[in-house]
């Protein structure tokens, strides 16, 4: 049996020009300015309202290089999934594309993959939503317990967190207040014997009435779509013209106070902004003319986004010190800070309606996607299943609101926006590579093809200048990774990992040594080694080494350090094995490029964000290869 079998192109159009105006098909209600509001409605949302604040505090006014670099990386991979969109014009996305350049079993891989950029992703839009819906009702006066409004993993580890804290010296009210409401949370919830239930409901009833919506048809979903992203435009372009007025050239210098370390650090969240344009690409089957419009509407909707990030960075950088971003709520606390109550107030209902408009496209393509895994007979028929009045897929739909609703009550935010990111650039990785690899073959085209600039020379090229400009310019950073040098461990890390005992032998420690008093940190020492930190990040190096602690205490050594450069080192071996491929067959640099971008940014992830999306893939092979591969309908022919 061949898990590799390949779909045909030409059969994928016949298939799909047989079933129009049946029973099995969707309703075509989609404009070329319809796509595009569904790119601006799924890529603006947290990355205004809250990753923004984050990535200016980390690089500075210079963050609007970090957009463009994500731009151009997801740009690359708009392209691709362009090309393949107007070849095949079906609900499909990066599945379909896969199924037609790799075959069977990659195409599930990368179905099953996407469940991490949809349902996943949406666990976390539905717990962000929440924070600021509750923001927003906490600044009106009404307060939620906080039990209800916290998922159970970060109300857990939160308190643990806290206890540790408080243990070495710091008081309740010197935590973090992230720490703090974890704490309240854990210890004011029911308790079933020992089961604290702390479930994020405002996330439950959000994602509820987003899938009544979607459920309802595509056009109820496209007005309301439209609706909320002209609210966004008139509530970005208030932000711009109010706030230009109290930009103060000064806060622009620096310019790069991090220099470009600072700037990528946000690159992971930033992408995380971006990643709705392909969302677009589960909407073909509703479109009025998709092999025209699906490409141009991909790519207008980066343009416009980039644009408006750049001058959203540039006012917000202007108008307060970088240093004074890193909030959860940048835009309303910039107004804050120039007296502008009342505006804050606009911008956090805003921020509301924009986190449902990501929440709205992103719960459409995850029952599109299922859709076209069930025709193919990789899911059980129901998931094709389509609603004779509303013509959506109805069974699929619902499934994906139990999969998005249940998870989020329990869920951190962290955990999923990385499993969310592995995901995504998995599948746009592969949709790169897939353009690659049709490059020459003999198909039929669509309307668009990416421009072809031949990589044989240039990529390799390219990847030697960079090795050797590192070894240039960081030669000690390069040093320590290749020979796996010890690393000090963080403040933080470093504090919750000791005992009482070991906190007021550090205390003491450090007050004698390097003039710190605990009286002005109020007893907190993981205050007073930041402090440290802040003026001489090798003097906190000695600090540690001469610490009266167990070694293994101070420093990461051998494989707890080496596993986290694992990701680093493949995307390393990986850039060897691709400029010999793009050396022998002479591949177009741009869709090369594009998977060079995705495969670098999974390699910035955490090792345990790979070990988690593995186990993942295992599990849907494990379905593939007890059920898919059975019911397959190529297997059938």
């Amino acid at each position: 049996m061949n898990v590799f079998r390949k779909k045909n192109i030409a059969d994928i159009l016949s298939e799909l020009e047989a079933n129009e105006g049946k029973q099995e098909s969707l309703g075509k209600f989609l404009s070329q300015k319809d796509l595009i509001f569904f790119g601006i409605a799924a890529i603006v949302g947290a990355g205004v309202f809250s990753t923004i604040g984050q990535a200016s505090f980390d690089g500075g006014p210079a963050v609007i290089f970090l957009f463009m670099f994500t731009a151009l990386a997801c740009g690359f991979a708009a392209m691709a999934y362009a090309e393949f969109a107007s070849m095949v014009p079906v609900s499909g996305s990066a599945y379909t594309y896969s199924y037609v350049a790799f075959g069977e079993v990659i195409a599930w891989i990368i179905g099953w993959s996407l469940i991490m950029e949809y349902a996943v992703g949406n666990i976390t839009l539905a717990i962000s939503w929440s924070d600021y819906f509750t923001g927003l009702l906490s600044n009106m006066g009404i307060r939620l317990p906080q039990w209800i409004q916290m998922d159970y993993l970060s109300a857990h580890k939160g308190f643990n967190d806290a206890v540790a804290l408080m243990t070495s010296g710091k008081s309740f009210e010197n935590l973090p207040n992230n720490l703090q409401l974890a704490h309240t949370a854990w210890t004011t919830a029911p308790q079933i014997g020992s089961f604290h239930f702390v479930a994020d409901i405002p996330a439950l009833a959000i994602i509820v009435l987003i899938t009544w919506l979607v459920y309802r048809g595509m056009k109820e979903s496209r007005n309301a779509s439209n609706i909320m992203v002209y609210v966004k435009l008139a509530v970005i372009a208030l932000v711009l013209i109010v706030g230009i007025f109290y930009v103060d050239t000064d806060h622009f210098d620096p310019f790069a106070p991090n220099g470009l370390s600072g700037v990528l650090k946000g690159v992971s969240a930033v992408f995380f902004a971006y990643i709705g344009f392909d969302a677009i690409s589960t909407t073909a089957e509703e479109c009025k003319n998709p092999q025209r419009d699906l490409p141009r509407s991909m790519i207008w909707s980066i343009i416009i986004c980039t644009l408006l990030y750049i001058a959203i960075a540039l006012v917000l950088t202007g108008m307060v010190n970088y240093k004074e971003l890193n909030v959860g709520d940048p835009l309303a606390y910039v107004f804050d800070q120039v007296n502008l109550k009342w505006f804050a107030g606009i911008v956090a209902v805003s921020a509301v309606v924009a986190m449902a408009s990501v929440l709205l496209v992103f719960q459409m393509g995850q029952p599109r996607i299922w859709m076209s895994m069930s025709r193919d007979g990789l899911l059980p028929p129901k998931f094709s299943k389509i609603h004779s009045k509303y013509k959506t897929p109805s069974f699929a739909t619902i499934v994906t609101g139990f999969v998005v609703a249940v998870p989020a009550l329990f869920m951190n935010l962290t955990m999923v926006t990385d499993l969310c990111s592995i995901g995504t650039l998995f599948a746009f990785a592969l949709v790169c590579a897939g353009v690659l690899v049709l490059q020459d073959k003999d198909i039929p085209r669509g309307k668009f093809r990416i421009p072809y600039l031949n990589g044989k020379y240039i990529l390799p090229t390219g990847f030697v200048l960079g090795l050797l400009s590192i070894f240039i310019w960081n030669k000690n950073g390069a040093e320590a990774f290749v020979y796996n040098t010890p690393q000090v461990y963080e403040p933080t890390n470093f504090v919750t990992q000791l005992s009482k005992d070991d906190a007021v032998k550090m205390t003491a420690y450090v007050e004698t040594n390097y003039q710190v008093k605990s009286i002005d940190f109020n007893n907190d020492l993981e205050a007073m080694l930041s402090s440290v930190k802040e003026k001489s990040a090798d003097q906190y190096v000695v600090l540690i080494e001469k610490a009266p602690v167990d070694q293994q205490l101070k420093f990461e050594t051998g494989f707890d350090l080496f596993k986290h450069k694992i990701p680093m080192w493949l995307f390393l071996i990986a850039m060897v094995f691709l400029c010999v491929w793009s050396f022998k067959k002479n591949l177009s640099l741009i869709p090369m490029l594009g998977l060079i971008c995705c495969i670098y940014m999974m390699a910035e992830l955490t090792i345990w964000n790979w070990l988690y999306f593995s186990v993942w893939l295992l599990i849907g092979l494990l379905i593939y290869f007890s059920y898919s591969r059975f019911h397959s309908k190529l297997n059938q022919r």
